[in-house]
This record gives structure tokens, C-alpha cells and sequence, in this order.
């Protein structure tokens, strides 16, 4: 009967498809009570295992980074408030069922005569650590009239910037995070279907080799220069961090807090150039060795970094909360490759993610300082760019932005 039902609306019985087939989808979903097992979740500290998608923060900023990304970012085709939030209530349910290992709806082959609720390429994966992190640019506040947090705007164009268009903005974004590129990619295109009609794609980027970690006792990993560039990034542990430079306090309003501030760089990496480049420039633009990623004066990588025996330009130096009064930010980066250019070069780089309380306070003074004298500028290219408002954690029965979206 539940097939026959939703049939009956595809083929155009009661209610049209489009804008409206999110709400539709979304009640279905809500209110699925058999769910397809992928596999048995076994303990988020294990490799493959389930981060809990439910929580006083969503998971996927704070939470250990995993292995593989897919980021997108949507344009809604609706200025109703009401169409937006029955999407992210089908969103959300799909995200429950997703991140701890099962099929979204009635799944991958439910009824014969009717399109899957589930794409089906996760069948037999684990859950891969799949999180799933939602964002809002300020557009997004813009089209549907609702109040922007203070201060929240488009982020300023810094010297060198060169963006696409086609690779910036966004009304809404999503971040996948898994250890298998499949589970990823499975997760996003998932929300694609679903929020057909009130939203799509205006840009993506998958991402692979997370350039930074959470894990303090972990090795931080190489970007595609083959250094460490993510050293001294906070831990997921360290709570007054957290509080103090990550997680949204009392100074916003009450749906955001708990939540927090996510900027996303495309940034293009010269690679042919710096491989031509000598060791020794190499190491004196970033100001760390380059086998073992200590800082200058220093002999293993998380020796504590000196900024006087850094090189006055170096990379290292530019961006330490040292010479900015203490700025810190949370650093999620993935190195990307997609092809080559016309030119026969890698189009290759870092998609660099950085969560933060106050973007006054974090990204924006460290690429300010970054953008005027960084020696690193002569072999990089910021190509695209967003910036979105990420709310607090999701409550069982609640959905992504529920609270915001009440004041409409």
C-alpha cells in the first residue's frame, strides 16, 4: 500500500512532483519504520565504525577527520521557508539512517515499480565513519528573509584571490566525511535526489589525504608539496579550545550556538613549480623540515614552535597564533587532484575546510596576513571559495536548522 501510494504520486495522482516531492519524500522517510541494515555498526573508535549523528555539536567538525570527502554546495530554486525545511527534515532522516550503516527509506529495492529510496552503490559497506555536516551561506538568509547572525557576510576579497564563480558560494552546503570515497559520494548523492526541486548543485569537490588532524598523538599528514601543514591544529579532546575558538557561544542567536563558522578554499597548487624548487626554499617557505616536519630550531614535528628562527615570510611563521595575538582555528583540509588542465598540468591542491567561533577572530586575520607576504603565495592560487553558517548538533526528532527556520 505504501508503494502503491507513492507511485501514485510520481506519476502525478495527487501532488506534482518538484518543489513539493521533498516534503513528501521527507514524511516517507520520517516515518519509514524498516530500515535496511548495510551492516552492523560496530564502535565509532574503530576504523569503519559509527559516529553517533546526533549530539550537542554536529558531528564531522570536531570529530577524528577521516580519510575521504565529498563537499557540495546547493542553490535553492524556492524562497519558501516552508519548502527548505521539509527538505532538511528529509535530509536529516536520510542522514540518521546513512551515517549508522543503513539504506535511506524503504532502501535500494523496495518496490519493483517505483525508483528506489536508496541509490544502492553502499550496499555491504560499513558506515566508514560517515558524517554528514550541514551549512548555511548568507544567501541562504537573504532568499528566505530570515535574520542573519552579526556580522555573518560574504567573506572579503583578499590580495591574489582568484575565484570562480563557478566554484564559490552557495545557498546551502554539505560535508562528507568517510574513510571510503564510495560511502561518501553515496551519502551526497542521496541528499541530491532528495532535495530535487527545492535545491541543487552549484558546486563540488571531492577531497582525499586529510592534510590535518584532530588526533594529537597521531602524525599530521602531508598536502601534496609533501609537508606536514597541519601540526598545533586542535584536538578533538581539548575542550576549553573548543569552546574558546570553535563552537558558537552566547554572542549568537540561540539556533546557531553550539554550531560554528566553516570556510571552504579551493586552493590551486603550482606543482610543477614547486618541484623544480630546491629543498632548502622549500623548507624556508614553510619554515619546517620537510622529512620530519619540525619547525625551524626544533628537531621533531611537534616541538613547540619559536617564530623568531622562522623565516620573517615563512609560511609557518605567517599563520602561528604567535604573531596573530593568538588566532586559532579548527583545520579539516583535504588535497584533491581533478585531471590535468589544458596546459598538461596537475589540477591539484588542498580544498582547504576551517571551522571557527568568530570569523572576524580566525580565518579572516590569518589569510590577511597570509595574502600580503606569505613566500608560499609564488606556488599557490585561491580559486574557490565559500563561507556558511554550521548550527549546533541535531536532537533526536529534530532536524538541520529547526530552530532557525521556526522564525520564518
Amino acid at each position: 500500500m505504501a508503494d502503491l501510494s507513492r507511485r501514485r504520486l510520481l506519476t502525478g495522482a495527487g501532488i506534482a512532483v518538484g518543489a513539493g516531492a521533498a516534503a513528501v519524500a521527507g514524511a516517507a522517510l520520517v516515518n519509514q519504520d524498516r530500515p535496511h541494515p548495510r551492516a552492523e555498526p560496530v564502535l565509532a573508535a574503530a576504523s569503519g565504525g559509527v559516529i553517533p549523528f546526533h549530539g550537542a555539536h554536529q558531528a564531522g567538525i570536531a570529530t577524528p577527520v577521516q580519510d575521504r570527502l565529498h563537499f557540495a554546495a546547493f542553490d535553492l530554486s524556492t524562497d519558501s521557508p516552508e519548502k527548505v525545511a521539509a527538505m532538511l527534515k528529509a535530509w536529516t532522516a536520510a542522514a540518521v539512517q546513512m551515517t549508522s550503516a543503513q539504506e535511506v527509506g524503504r532502501g535500494a529495492t523496495g518496490a519493483a515499480l517505483a525508483p528506489p529510496d536508496d541509490t544502492g552503490e553502499a550496499i555491504g559497506l560499513p558506515a566508514s565513519r560517515l558524517t554528514l555536516t550541514v551549512g548555511f551561506g548568507p544567501s541562504f538568509f537573504d532568499r528566505l528573509k530570515l535574520p542573519r547572525p552579526a556580522g555573518f557576510e560574504e567573506l572579503p576579497r583578499f590580495r591574489g584571490d582568484r575565484l570562480d564563480p563557478a566554484r564559490s558560494g552557495g545557498d546551502v552546503c554539505v560535508q562528507a566525511c568517510a574513510d571510503d570515497p564510495q560511502v561518501a559520494v553515496h551519502a551526497v548523492r542521496n541528499l541530491v535526489r532528495i532535495g530535487f526541486g527545492t535545491a541543487s548543485v552549484r558546486w563540488s569537490q571531492l577531497g582525499f589525504g586529510k592534510t590535518s588532524s584532530t588526533t594529537p598523538e597521531a602524525q599530521t599528514p602531508r598536502n601534496l608539496m609533501g609537508f606536514k601543514d597541519g601540526t598545533n591544529n586542535i584536538a578533538a579532546t581539548d575542550r576549553k579550545k573548543l569552546d574558546d575558538h570553535v563552537w558558537v557561544g552566547d554572542e549568537g542567536p540561540q539556533w546557531l550556538r553550539g554550531g560554528s563558522y566553516l570556510v571552504a578554499r579551493r586552493i590551486r597548487m603550482h606543482i610543477e613549480t614547486w618541484d623544480r624548487t630546491s629543498l632548502k626554499e622549500q623548507e624556508d617557505i614553510f619554515g619546517r623540515t620537510k622529512r620530519e616536519g619540525a619547525p625551524y630550531g626544533g628537531t621533531r614535528e611537534h616541538d613547540p614552535v619559536a617564530v623568531e628562527k622562522l623565516p620573517a615570510d615563512s609560511h609557518v611563521r605567517l599563520a602561528h597564533p604567535d604573531s596573530l595575538g593568538g588566532v586559532t582555528i579548527l583545520r579539516r583540509g583535504y588535497s584533491f587532484t581533478d585531471g590535468t588542465d589544458g596546459l598538461g598540468r596537475l589540477d591539484a591542491g588542498l580544498f582547504f575546510l576551517a571551522y571557527q567561533r568568530d570569523l572576524n577572530k580566525g580565518f579572516i586575520p590569518i589569510q590577511r596576513a597570509l595574502a600580503a607576504k606569505d613566500l608560499l603565495n609564488e606556488y599557490i592560487q585561491h580559486v574557490g571559495s565559500g563561507v556558511y553558517a554550521c548550527p549546533g548538533g541535531v536532537a533526536s526528532g529534530s532536524y538541520w536548522g529547526e530552530a532557525l527556520l521556526n522564525q520564518a
